[in-house]
């Protein structure tokens, strides 16, 4: 797909990059981009793990583009747009296969919101990621009010949105912001280990695996623990399940086919 979001695949991964230079902020037509390169990953069998990075060494994503702002002032029907960008980040954050984001500098405002979308994040060691909104009298409102709490905790979120100071990489882990730090410029290459590694397994587990982690963290536990159940009857009906068994009691590899 041209423009400023592309897409490559390779070994079960796809790789989405955002080439925005400088420092790949976000506009509405990269959110638009963004949508349709998830909406036809969604179909593709090839693709079981997806990887998001994006161009240059300065920063992962720097923010929203702050020039589109202004006219947002002078939208009457401003929580129509709003709302549209929150359809596009749910709508990856819902994603029915693992995602990664890869985050190898600046991670600002809706760069942050964007990274909180994916399932797990790997921080190169020079990374800084912050929230800093308050500074322009604004709040983060692309849901980092409602992902990160829910990641990192109130207090810790709170923080993080009130100084609108960034945080390093170390603090990012520490908080369980990210999942792994890794030597800089290697971001990519740690990602596709740890994505060829989870493509090896079953599509059908790992949907499921992520649906009852995500729907469960909204429900009491003996209502999540009846949502798991449904799943888990539903995985044991797949190909997959079987070829998992067979591979296991012949003590052979399984070969799964994602059915």
């Amino acid at each position: 797909m041209s423009g400023e979001v592309t897409v490559s695949k390779e070994n079960g991964l796809a790789v989405v990059v955002i080439d925005n230079p400088p420092l790949n902020v976000l506009s509405h037509t990269i959110f638009q981009q963004l949508h349709s390169v998830f909406t036809a990953l969604e179909r593709d069998d090839e693709a079981v793990v997806v990887l998001l990075t994006t161009a240059g060494t300065r920063a992962f994503i720097a923010g929203a583009d702050i020039k589109e702002f202004p006219q947002l002032m002078g939208n009457t029907d401003m929580k129509s747009a709003v709302m549209a960008t929150h359809d596009i980040l749910a709508y990856i954050a819902a994603f029915p296969k693992p995602t990664i984001a890869v985050l190898d500098g600046l991670t600002y405002g809706g760069g942050c919101e964007l990274a909180l979308c994916c399932d797990l994040r790997i921080a190169e060691e020079q990374a800084q990621i912050a929230l800093p909104e308050v500074k322009l009298g604004l709040f983060p409102g692309g849901g980092g009010t409602q992902r990160l709490p829910r990641l990192v905790g109130d207090a810790k979120a709170k923080e993080i949105m009130f100084t609108g100071e960034p945080i390093s990489a170390v603090q990012a882990e520490r908080i369980g912001l990210v999942n792994q730090i890794v030597p800089q410029g290697v971001g990519m290459e740690a990602a596709k280990q740890m994505g060829v590694k989870i493509a090896g397994y079953s599509l059908q587990s790992l949907s499921r695996i992520k649906k009852a982690v995500d729907e469960g963290a909204d429900l009491r536990l003996q209502d999540g623990i009846e949502r798991e159940a449904d799943l888990f009857v539903e995985v044991f009906q797949s190909d997959d399940v079987r070829e998992g068994v067979s591979a296991f009691l012949e003590r052979r590899p399984p070969v799964f086919r994602h059915r």
